[in-house]
């Protein structure tokens, strides 16, 4: 409610000068992967709506079953003026990235004339193999019931991880759909370097953001691969915590 009444406050100042709203809906990945509740979204679509400015969701990291829905945005019931896709959208196989529009966007846009057509492009648009990497995801997705399959997953990891959760030096534990995240109590300067360093010397790739930790594991994970990544970064807390 503070952040939407700041939202407010702002575009109550600068609405004629702001163009577009930009979101990571429900999760702020590089912001220190920061997550924050549906009503948030819900209230910019409100405030977006009011003032007439753009809502762009960049769901590049956070769509196709990363929060535990198709797309954020769902969990907000909203639909944004764009939507920002790639990653999830060829499960990684193949680059790919699309941006989506309203009629309305798409419309003022669409014309003959140069000086009012929308003509930006570069020379690898539509990758026919790309694309097709992109719908052989998209029937995985629903035929194999991929979401439904992510929310087991994800109560499996959160019931194991409840050791982790209350760890000395673990803080704000955080999780929303297939995102996991904590901070680290008393990091040490050059801490997201070192863990990495060490975490890959023992098979699993973990990228700290400055002493945030986090995982967004591959839908196919199992069991002992959770237990796995839950002991060895334990093990990596323990033996940062010696080694101080």
């Amino acid at each position: 409610r503070r952040c939407a009444k700041a939202l407010e406050e702002h575009f109550e100042r600068h609405a004629a000068e702001t163009a577009a709203l930009i979101v990571e809906p429900l999760v702020q990945c590089a912001g220190g992967m920061a997550m924050y509740d549906a009503e948030y979204l819900h209230r910019a679509r409100e405030l977006c709506d009011r003032f007439d400015v753009h809502l762009i969701a960049d769901e590049i990291a956070v769509g196709f079953g990363r929060t535990g829905t198709l797309f954020a945005c769902e969990q907000a019931g909203i639909a944004p003026d764009f939507l920002c896709l790639s990653k999830g959208l060829t499960g990684g196989y193949l680059p790919l990235s699309v941006v989506l529009a309203t009629d309305r966007v798409y419309q003022a846009f669409y014309d003959d004339k140069l000086e009012r057509g929308f003509l930006h492009s570069h020379s690898f648009s539509g990758n026919p193999l790309a694309c097709r990497a992109a719908l052989a995801v998209l029937d995985i997705l629903e035929e194999e019931k991929v979401l439904e399959r992510n929310r087991n997953t994800a109560a499996t990891l959160n019931r194991r991880a409840e050791g982790l959760r209350s760890h000395r030096r673990v803080a704000h534990f955080r999780n929303t759909g297939m995102i996991w995240a904590f901070d680290v109590r008393q990091a040490k300067p050059g801490f997201s370097r070192d863990f990495y360093r060490r975490a890959v010397e023992t098979g699993v790739l973990l990228r700290p953001l400055g002493a945030t930790v986090y995982w967004m594991p591959p839908y196919v994970i199992g069991e002992a691969e959770i237990d796995f990544l839950l002991d060895t970064v334990t093990k990596l807390l323990e033996a940062g915590s010696e080694s101080r």
